[in-house]
This record gives C-alpha cells, sequence and structure tokens, in this order.
C-alpha cells in the first residue's frame, strides 16, 4: 500500500493524509506508517478523533509502552498516558504544565532512550489572527549530522556524554517551575547515564548529534570549558533553518516523532485562560533494536 504523504520541511517529516486512526488499521496499512515514518523521523495526521483507548492502542502497534517517572501526571483512566496541561481543577494541576520547554529528546536519560513519541493535541489555544500559541518546534540530528564535514563527523564519534533527568528537572525548580520534588524511589529510577555524542539508530542504521541542552551535562573526555564550548556550538548548529520545522497545532492533530533521529521544544506562550491540553505516550525499543543499540556502543567503546 502507498500512503499519500505531503512533507512538512526541506530535511524530515511528512503529513499522512486521508487516514482516520480511530479506525482499525489493517497490517499493510499500519506497515507503509511505520515505514514512512522511520523514513522520515517525524509523522503529522490531521482532524483525528481518538479515543484514550485508540491513543493507546495505536501507539502499542508500535511497541511496548512506557509509563513516565511522573506519576502523578498519568491519565486516571490509562497509566500509559502522560498529560501535559495548564488547565487546573480546584487548584490542581491536570497535567505538566511545563513541559518540554527546552530542547530535548524524550528520554534521552535512560539506558535505552524510547523509539518515539505519540502526542495528541485534544484542546489548543485559540489562534490570535495568524498567531498560534504552543507550538512544538522539532529539529532533524541525523540531517545535522548528515550536513558536517567528514572529519568533524569522525570527531565527534569519538565522544560521550552523560544525560540526567534529575539534573534537567532541579534546573526547572530552580527556574520557578511549580513541579515538586522527586521522591526517592523517583531519584531512583533516573540515574544519570552515558550515551555517545553521535548516536547510530538501532532501527535505520542513521546518525544522528545526540547532545540536548536539557538533558544533557557535558562532554566527557573534555576540561569544563572546552566541553561546554563544544555543546554550545552544537545546539546552535543544530537550529539552522535547514534542519528545524516549527509545527502549529490543531485540535487533534497527531504527531509521532523519532526520538533517537529528532529533539523537540514546546514554545510556552500561553498562559490560562488559554487552555492546552494534550496527551503523549512514548514508546520502547523492541529486542532486536535494544540489541543492536548495545552492539552499536559496544563498537565505539571499542
Amino acid at each position: 500500500m502507498s500512503l499519500k504523504l505531503r512533507p512538512l520541511c526541506e530535511s524530515f517529516g511528512a503529513e499522512v493524509l486521508d487516514i482516520d486512526l480511530s479506525k482499525p488499521l489493517d497490517d499493510a496499512t499500519f506497515s507503509a506508517i511505520e515505514k514512512a515514518f522511520d523514513a522520515t523521523s517525524l509523522l503529522l495526521f490531521r482532524g483525528q478523533t481518538l479515543s484514550e483507548d485508540d491513543h493507546v492502542a495505536l501507539s502499542r502497534r508500535f511497541g511496548q509502552l512506557q509509563a513516565h517517572v511522573l506519576k502523578p501526571y498519568l491519565s486516571n483512566t490509562h497509566p500509559d498516558l502522560l498529560v501535559l496541561s495548564n488547565i487546573k481543577d480546584k487548584g490542581q494541576a491536570a497535567g505538566i504544565g511545563d513541559a518540554g520547554q527546552i530542547w530535548h529528546s524524550d528520554t534521552s536519560y535512560t539506558e535505552t532512550p524510547c523509539r518515539c513519541s505519540l502526542l495528541l493535541g485534544r484542546e489548543i489555544p485559540e489562534p490570535d489572527g495568524d498567531r498560534t500559541f504552543g507550538d512544538t518546534i522539532f529539529r532533524s540530528a541525523c540531517a545535522a549530522f548528515d550536513a558536517l564535514p567528514a572529519d568533524r563527523q569522525a570527531q565527534l564519534e569519538r565522544l560521550t556524554a552523560p544525560h540526567s533527568y534529575i539534573h534537567y528537572y532541579k534546573r526547572k525548580q530552580a527556574e520557578g517551575s511549580a513541579r515538586p520534588d522527586l521522591t526517592s524511589e523517583q531519584v531512583k529510577e533516573v540515574p544519570p547515564v552515558d550515551h555517545p555524542v553521535v548516536m547510530k539508530h538501532p532501527i535505520t542504521g542513521r546518525k544522528a548529534i545526540y547532545v540536548n541542552p536539557g538533558y544533557t551535562m557535558k562532554i566527557n573526555e573534555l576540561p569544563e570549558g572546552e566541553s561546554q564550548a563544544l555543546l554550545n556550538e552544537l545546539f546552535e548548529y543544530l537550529n539552522e533553518p535547514r534542519f528545524v520545522y516549527r509545527h502549529k497545532w490543531r485540535p487533534g492533530d497527531l504527531i509521532i516523532w523519532d526520538n533517537y533521529a529528532t529533539q523537540h521544544l514546546a514554545v510556552g506562550d500561553y498562559a490560562l485562560p488559554q487552555r492546552r491540553l494534550m496527551h503523549r505516550t512514548t514508546v520502547l525499543l523492541g529486542e532486536d533494536a535494544k540489541r543492536r543499540l548495545t552492539e552499536s556502543r559496544q563498537r565505539q567503546a571499542a
């Protein structure tokens, strides 16, 4: 089966046309979607009317789901759904109100980062003329790596970097976030982990720049000053327009993005009474992909 695709930007991403995800997908259709996803790193489906059951069932077609470490912000009816929202109910936050407002790749702070995320826009702030609010910006870390000179690629491939959720979380609190302190059990769930600065995709084999301002702490092999200088250089480079797609949300938009190939940033330019409610699922790597990831790391370390 062939899908109707509309490119979203120069280097990655596509809108899938004429697909209703609330209806059962036969194996041929899902296989075509998965193939297009691996090829483009990001797929957009407009105008979807998915129930929570539909969202979870679709996500499970891509693999096993992961529950987020912030348990209070999981859906009451579906623990696999993370709620991202600025809405409050009797003074209590319905979800994470400031999620993703720094460049990051979901769960890069884990030993085996997740394959992909599926984010559904349920309530979106009303636009003001041509201006929209609560956009999400994506960038292709694969296209950015591919565009580097060969000697620069080789230099980066020799480096590693620690990623830490606690590092990110404490910084958010210092900036005034209302998030509560992590419990000792939550801290134990997310110890810092090292990843190569250049990650080989465990499914497609493409290489990506795998450092981000959200979770990456430093470059292990460099002194502090040189480490931060290199990270700043890479972060600025990744923001070149040729690698970037800015998504302007509409209610019913579903976006699936690859967490090895892309990074993203949620734009926090809205506040109540502007309401934003999103549901996100996180899909783990399959066993074969985990094995390839481990083998790739072993070769890099040798």
